[in-house]
């Protein structure tokens, strides 16, 4: 019995993901390096830690081991920035969340358009794949 050999390694595959217009694929490497991240966002799901968050965002992000990069993006709630740091959007949710604000609304400021144009994009069938696949596969 023999193994198959895998035509292309993890690495390569994952690393041609990157290509996709406005999409960032969440993989393990992104996971690692978004940990403490996502660790704060799922802390806003006690009512405690969002009380003390909103009463002093900066003293209560000091609190955790999250780089000066993320801590800005994270007070700016600059979500792409985030999910370039490794920030999970399911996890960031919990920030929505915690600032009133509906998860489609806020997805929608990841886009180049108002909340009002996403919403209608979403239900008119949601964002064409013309011009949105990979880039060097001319999709």
């Amino acid at each position: 019995m023999s193994e198959a050999t895998p035509k292309q390694n993890i690495h390569e595959y994952l690393a041609e993901l990157d290509d996709i217009p406005g999409t960032r694929i969440y993989t393990a490497a992104r996971a690692r390096k978004g940990y403490w991240i996502n660790q704060f966002a799922m802390s806003l799901m006690k009512a405690e830690n969002r009380a003390r968050f909103k009463a002093d965002e900066r003293a209560y992000l000091d609190e955790w081991n999250i780089s000066e990069a993320a801590k800005q993006a994270l007070m700016a709630r600059d979500y792409n920035t985030l999910l370039d740091l490794g920030g999970n959007v399911y996890f960031l949710s919990k920030l929505f969340s915690s600032d009133g604000i509906p998860f489609a609304e806020a997805v929608s400021t990841m886009t180049d358009m108002t909340w009002p144009e996403y919403r209608q994009m979403m239900l008119d069938g949601g964002r064409s794949p013309q011009g949105n696949r990979s880039i060097k596969g001319g999709y």
